[in-house]
């Protein structure tokens, strides 16, 4: 044989070896001993295991065949399928009538297909999977809430309801919420009103007023010369932007009054609270009081509930992954309001000006929202005059009231969450620790209020801070 044949037969050897098909993996089997104890048959849902005997059987038995079927592939070979989750026994007898051996069957979820999903789909989470009865059990470690969902959701399509959570999210999971309330409320108010009123010598009276300004007639016949006429409007005189002047015209006196007065008014509202709050768990905060509402209770009896009102915040944090926070949030401004109130049963009963928010957002940590647009302008104005005497030139604006309202208002709330973890209780200071109480030397020979303040620790540093200006408690 020449060495080109001899390679090329070599060549089509290896090729029989390398190409030549793999054998199958041996399938799943349980061989039993007489005598000897059987340890627990595994077997999933739609799915099938060999159970050996080392000696022949004639005789065998399921307990529960709604669990598990079993056919015999011979004397020695049994086929068992799983059908149902559950647990049973499956008995095997010897031709004598002895009892070779009884095997405890498990049938469960097939989770081998669920794990490597799971694999797939959350690769760096250290989760782990085992079967409870009919259902899975998933426990360990994740790194965020929302792949926590995802693995749930995942376990529901291989047990639908039937799924256990004991996993745990690491990282840190509580958060700060910094919010700021910001309203500004501005009022105008003008108005102006007039009145007139003459008397010759045989006390003949013209009188006439607008608005406010309404003369006094029972004073007017009562005056015995003309200069106790200005009397007549002596209570709308001493209100603030009113004047009176008057003259003789020959015998008849002349007194007008007018009334001319300009409001304004500016307020602003702020409020800065920092609430934190577990992940998943409801944070409040009221900056206000609580007013006392009657109702009716039982028996024709009247008993008091209290109803909140100022600046309310309401907000469940859900850290979504990461530094992702999910915020579900409700803000409120609220204030008594007199002008709408009721009276019932002899009881003032005021009611409440409201303005209020709800919302749901998603961001990051140290990211700023902004709830604006929250706006109220009324506006009001009121003509009113005599009859005739109103549409007069000049003179008829003395037989006629005018006035002119408007009030506007703003509210504005900017949120920013922030991941936090707490610290050492000694790390922090509060506003009060650079207040020490003076001794009775500090305070009666030298006249201080307050003792010396401290120079060390967390308080010292609280002390040695300007506070001579605006200023206010922030902590970080």
């Amino acid at each position: 044989m020449t060495s080109k044949t001899f390679f090329a037969a070599a060549a089509l050897g290896l090729s029989f070896v390398f190409t030549a098909p793999a054998p199958m993996a041996e399938a799943e089997t349980l061989r039993v001993m007489r005598g000897a104890p059987s340890t627990a048959l595994n077997v999933p849902i739609s799915r099938s295991v060999v159970v050996e005997s080392d000696v022949p059987f004639a005789e065998l038995s399921i307990a529960d065949p709604n669990i598990a079927d079993i056919s015999t592939l011979s004397d020695r070979t049994i086929y068992v399928l799983g059908k149902a989750p559950g647990r049973t026994s499956l008995t095997l007898l010897g031709a004598d009538g002895r009892l070779i051996t009884n095997v405890e069957v498990r049938v469960a979820p097939d989770i081998s297909e669920f794990k490597e999903r799971l694999r797939q789909i959350l690769p760096n989470e250290q989760i782990e999977v085992r079967t409870a009865n009919d259902g899975i059990v998933l426990s360990g470690a994740v790194s965020s809430i929302a792949r926590m969902d995802r693995a749930l959701d995942l376990a529901q399509r291989y047990a639908p309801e039937r799924v256990s959570n004991l996993m745990v999210v690491g990282g840190s999971h509580q958060v700060m919420l910094k919010v700021r309330f910001a309203e500004m409320s501005r009022s105008v108010s003008k108005s102006l009103d007039g009145g007139l009123i003459a008397q010759d010598g045989n006390n003949s009276i013209l009188a006439g007023g607008s608005g406010t300004v309404q003369p006094d007639f029972a004073a007017a016949a009562g005056a015995s010369d003309f200069g106790q006429l200005t009397g007549v409007f002596s209570q709308a005189a001493n209100a603030a932007g009113s004047s009176v002047f008057g003259f003789d015209i020959d015998s008849v006196r002349v007194d007008i009054l007018l009334e001319a007065l300009e409001t304004k008014g500016f307020v602003r509202t702020l409020a800065e609270p920092n609430l934190t709050a577990l992940s998943g768990q409801e944070a409040k905060f009221l900056a206000g009081g609580e007013y006392p509402v009657p109702v009716a209770a039982g028996d024709g009896a009247t008993a008091i509930e209290y109803r909140p009102f100022g600046i309310e915040l309401n907000f469940t944090p859900r850290v979504v992954d990461g530094d992702t926070i999910n915020i579900q949030m409700l803000a409120a401004v609220s204030a008594i309001d007199t002008t709408n109130g009721i009276t019932s049963n002899s009881i003032s009963i005021d009611a409440f000006s409201r303005r209020e928010t709800a919302t749901t957002v998603e961001m990051r940590d140290g990211e700023s929202f902004a709830i604006a647009g929250l706006l109220q302008d009324d506006f009001s104005d009121l003509n009113s005059q005599v009859p005739w005497l109103g549409d007069i030139p000049v003179l008829g604006s003395l037989f006629r009231s005018t006035s002119y309202n408007r009030d506007q208002s703003e509210l504005v709330i900017i949120v920013t969450p922030h991941l936090v973890t707490p610290v050492k209780g000694d790390v922090l200071a509060l506003p009060t620790d650079r207040v020490k109480i003076p001794s009775e030397r500090e305070l009666f020979l030298f006249g201080k209020v307050t003792g010396d303040t401290p120079t060390t620790g967390a308080a010292g540093e609280v002390a040695q801070q300007d506070f001579s200006g605006s200023y206010g408690y922030v902590l970080d």
